[in-house]
């Protein structure tokens, strides 16, 4: 007989059952006792009450249910007493601020149900109006990691706040030496005001800043701040190791500028000139027009002939130089006065110097430098390492770190290590168990930005605010509140923040501060932010000087750089941002030694052999090699941020090596570079790529084409497809076997301008999130089983003289042009998928989407066969719930991040972009009630929302008005084409054509 099933609404109907109870005591035996008698017991049974374990589920569904509304939930489902902001299946929208390493985004915060679920861009700001770096749009997934801290640590054991707080204060008033507190830039104004009353107690206090990648020669070399670059009023940009659009400084903003005088039309054909010399082939260096691969040792050199260049001394520049690129960049710089700006990633003081006033003698302060400055790096290396040898000399009795992990990403982490020993009282306010906080007394943990108020000012005059959208879902508590705790202060942070913001709002603060909340910032010209100007003692004679006596080294060099997508490490146990490739080397999952191609011919490498990296002070480095196309000649890099081995770091745990021991200290300066020997070894690793899956076969896919033969006749500059007829040569689209579609009511297209595409990846990310889809790891990367909707694909090109050979190199890898190609599914009106599914699960929508119906699918992947832009993924796992795919989706907790309005695929399911039909039909829905048509803009792909340099537009191409429309009737016979048009499945993408400014 069958077994009878039994149906239940809760776990309220579970609780006092005998085999719940049992269960939960297997999870929680300290908290839920069993009667050992009769081996049963009941939840609230014994000294722990149910609501209390409930508390306990902080990894469960049931502790973010709890976290996600104001009132204590008893029964989560279903809603008893519904929360006033909460309408199931209705989001919620908060405006907050995302800011890391430098990395600063206005952003509004989607919630559903009370759970924080996606990050878009806030178009109140006038920082970042649109787009947003691809570690804002994962940071969502950071607040649902299992590894948090979930409560505070006393020499690595479980304790409780009371306890904590009553030993630090006490410790405090005992405390001998200095007391310093450690922490990346701070730029919240509150926060800074609390951290110099909290030191104002203590008779020698410093707050020292640090920046794992420091901007520290910059900022000297500049009053203490990072000059108010404006790129988009730049003719001539001449950027010196410097990926301002990549990770230098405010990569988001920077960006934003740097496009809007990119961007060419058939009404606009004019855009700025980029030169870049540098080492490795960053994103900025392959979206510039004129590209030198120089050698780190050579920088020096290169900006000194600048400096003497620009100032009519004359210069030499250094030998196997490319002398034209330089030239015509002096020429250019001067003939642009006050329309000119030159950038520098370098961290010595004398190359700043110099720098600032080239700058200075091209008019740009005023005009490409404005005078309100950035604030988002403020490191100062000389503080920080006075502070690690007064620790070592035992002069130090309190040390608190506050986002700054020195023990594993300082080049002097081993003197942090043995300094440590000697300070007395050590606290970190980690979020997890980092290599800094396994060494310190107390660990408080610090809240999620979620879940926490703060203020921010990344610009002076230009302020924000980020806000709880949770409450905290484990039992930590945030910095700024420990703090006040511990300093007798029974204010909130909430208040403390509202009261230092009353200097800067007049008339009615109320109405005012809910309007700052509501919109997010607060642009009125008033700075909170108090940083203490400096002066550079160093003048420009002397900085010439300087690097007039620096010569290039013979050795081999090796750069140390911040990828986009972990940065310096914070990140590392993001899986969205592992398994993000790389803009450049479309690696994942790790780091890797990148040379050229001729360095490895010469030393007999092959990509993936493990070479043995030996740095200056002996530290020894094992990574796979990767043959890297632009890596200048004499010169490896390697990316820093991995090289953990810490079980709060699952995800990041065991992939690469560490790479700041390369990073050398010169005095008070740490130089991201140094010589290292290179030796193979016997092993061989494969690098996890992913644009190597597919192969163009000599199809014309990508074009570009240059801004003099645009201007000479624009209806040149794209090649257009003809096929051979009997009538002679015809469009592919007059020959068909197909019947066209007729689209009555909308017809949704895309447009994508491969002039604005700087390929950041932010829109890579931002699907994942809005479309749930999976992470595979690193074996299934390298078996070309990743699940992405949407990829960035990067091609190599190279000029060809006519007299035969290469423009300026000997071979095209030494230094390539580079195209970026965002692919996605075309939804083409004769799509060859739909014609061979024999289940009919994908299929052509009346508003010209190629839509899937995933239940439907049977998984014969005959269409992924037909699909000649291979975008089609297919499930070989149930990666949503498989404990061999160990990343978010399988965990109650991560499962908190999912998208309720996309469904999650399942084993043997194929998947695909589907223009975020959900958004598709929320839009049209909102209409609907009001009883009219979308308007344009209103509907927007996540894809397109999350851009930083709007390349990408979606709209209804049957609305003459909207912008998509206007942009196809302006390009058609110009830049508009479509991807291997030969074939006639006429794509709903579009693309324009790549435009250089060469010189």
């Amino acid at each position: 007989m069958q077994d009878r099933i039994k149906y239940w609404k809760g776990l309220e109907e579970l609780e006092n059952t005998p085999e719940f109870a049992k269960h939960a005591h297997n999870e929680f035996p300290e908290f839920l006792p069993i009667n050992e008698t009769s081996g049963e017991g009941s939840i609230g049974s014994g000294k722990t009450p149910r609501r209390d374990f409930l508390k306990l589920l902080g990894f469960s569904m049931a502790a973010v249910s709890l976290a996600s509304c104001e009132a204590p939930v008893r029964k989560a489902i279903p809603y008893l007493n519904k929360p006033v902001d909460v309408e199931p299946g209705v989001a919620n929208w908060y405006a907050s601020t995302y800011f890391s390493n430098g990395d600063y985004n206005s952003v509004l915060i989607k919630t559903r149900e009370g759970r924080p679920i996606k990050i878009e861009p806030n178009p109140s700001s006038s920082i970042t109006p649109m787009g947003t770096s691809p570690r804002a749009q994962a940071s969502v997934l950071n607040l649902y990691d299992n590894n948090r801290l979930r409560h505070p640590l006393i020499k690595g054991v479980k304790a409780d706040w009371n306890k904590v707080d009553s030993e630090i204060m006490s410790a405090l008033r005992n405390v001998s030496g200095k007391v310093a507190i450690v922490s990346s830039t701070v730029i919240s104004p509150s926060t800074k005001q609390l951290i110099n009353e909290f030191g104002a107690r203590f008779s020698n206090f410093e707050h020292v800043t640090y920046d794992a990648n420091s901007a520290s020669a910059l900022t000297s070399a500049n009053a203490g701040v990072i000059p108010g670059y404006d790129f988009s009023k730049a003719n001539i940009i001449v950027g010196i190791n410097a990926d301002f659009i990549g990770s230098w400084v405010a990569p988001t903003p920077f960006a934003k500028q740097y496009i809007q005088n990119r961007k060419v039309s058939a009404d606009k054909k004019e855009m700025s000139r980029h030169y870049q010399f540098e080492t490795r082939l960053s994103l900025t260096g392959a979206n510039a027009d004129v590209r030198v691969p120089i050698k780190p040792s050579e920088e020096a050199a290169v900006v000194l002939a600048l400096y003497n260049g620009i100032t009519g001394n004359g210069g030499n520049v250094p030998a196997n130089f490319d002398k034209t690129a330089f030239a015509n960049a002096v020429r250019d710089l001067k003939a642009n006065n006050g329309k000119a700006l030159v950038v520098s990633g370098s961290n010595d003081p004398a190359v700043q110097t110099l720098v600032t006033a080239i700058n200075q003698a091209l008019g740009a302060v005023g005009t490409t430098i404005t005078d309100a400055p950035y604030f988002v790096k403020q490191g100062n290396d000389g503080q920080m390492i006075r502070l690690i040898n007064e620790m070592n000399a035992g002069t130090v009795g309190a040390v608190f770190f506050y986002n700054a992990n020195p023990a594993y990403d300082h080049p002097l982490a081993d003197k942090v290590v043995a300094g440590l020993k000697k300070v007395k009282l050590k606290v970190s306010f980690a979020e997890r168990v980092d290599e800094t906080a396994a060494l310190v007394d107390y660990v408080t943990p610090d809240n999620n930005y979620l879940e926490s108020w703060n203020d921010y000012e990344p610009k002076r005059g230009f302020l924000s605010l980020s806000q709880p959208v949770i409450n905290p879902i484990f039992m930590t508590r945030q910095m700024q509140e420990s703090l006040l705790a511990w300093n007798g202060n029974k204010t909130t942070y909430y208040d403390y923040i509202r009261n230092n913001w009353s200097k800067a709002i007049s008339g009615d603060f109320n109405k005012a501060w809910e309007k700052a909340v509501h919109d997010g910032v607060l642009e009125n010209g008033v700075s909170l932010l108090a940083l203490s100007t400096t002066t550079n003692s160093q003048t420009p004679a002397a900085a010439a000087s300087t690097l007039s006596g620096k010569a290039a080294t013979q050795g081999i060099e090796a750069v140390v750089y911040e990828k986009i997508q972990i940065g310096t490490g914070q990140e590392a146990n993001n899986p969205l941002l592992q398994e993000m490739a790389d803009p450049i080397t479309k690696a994942t999952w790790g780091n890797y030694v990148a040379m050229s191609r001729s360095m490895a011919e010469e030393m007999k490498i092959t990509q993936g052999d493990v070479l043995k990296v030996t740095t200056a002070g002996g530290k020894v480095l094992e990574l796979p090699a990767l043959i890297q196309p632009g890596q200048a000649r004499g010169t490896v890099s390697i990316a820093m941020g991995y090289g953990r081995d810490l079980e709060s770091m699952p995800v990041a745990k065991g992939l690469g090596a560490n790479a700041f021991p390369i990073a050398t200290v010169s005095g008070s300066t740490i130089l991201f570079s140094g010589p290292v020997r290179i030796e193979r070894t016997e092993a061989v690793s494969e690098i996890a790529q992913m644009q190597t899956h597919h192969t163009i076969m000599d199809r014309l896919v990508v074009q570009e084409n240059t801004l003099a033969k645009y201007k000479e006749n624009p209806k040149e500059v794209t090649e257009y497809i003809r096929l051979a007829t009997h009538d002679g040569p015809a469009k592919p689209s007059t020959i068909s076997l197909w019947d066209d579609y007729e689209y009555k009511n909308h017809h949704w297209g895309m447009v994508i301008d491969l002039n604005s595409c700087i390929g950041c990846g932010a829109c890579t990310i931002s699907c994942n999130v809005e479309n749930n889809i999976p992470i595979v790891g690193k074996a299934e990367v390298i078996n070309r089983r990743e699940m992405h909707w949407l990829r960035i694909d990067r091609y190599y090109s190279s000029q060809e003289n006519p007299e035969g050979g290469l423009a300026e190199f000997e071979r095209p890898e030494d230094n390539p042009s580079v195209i970026f190609q965002p692919m996605l599914c075309q939804h083409c009106n004769h799509a060859p998928c739909e014609t061979v599914c024999p289940v009919a699960a994908t299929m052509h929508s009346s508003e010209g989407i190629n839509q899937m119906a995933y239940n439907r699918c049977v998984g014969t992947r005959y269409c992924a066969n037909n699909c000649p832009y291979k975008v089609r993924r297919f499930n070989w796992f149930a990666y949503a719930n498989n404990e061999k795919f160990d990343f978010y989706m399988n965990n109650d907790l991560g499962k908190m991040v999912l998208n309720p309005d996309v469904t999650v695929r399942g084993r043997g399911v194929m998947e695909k972009c589907s223009f975020c039909v959900q958004r598709v039909q929320l839009g049209k829905l909102d209409a609907k009630r009001e009883n009219r048509r979308p308007k344009d803009g209103e509907i927007v792909t996540a894809c397109a929302q999350s851009c930083p340099t709007d390349a990408i537009v979606f709209g209804d191409m049957l609305d003459p008005e909207s912008k998509i429309s206007k942009i196809l009737v302006r390009e058609q016979g110009e830049r508009a084409f479509h991807v291997l048009e030969e074939l006639n499945v006429q794509p709903n993408v579009t693309y324009l054509t790549k435009i250089r400014n060469l010189a």
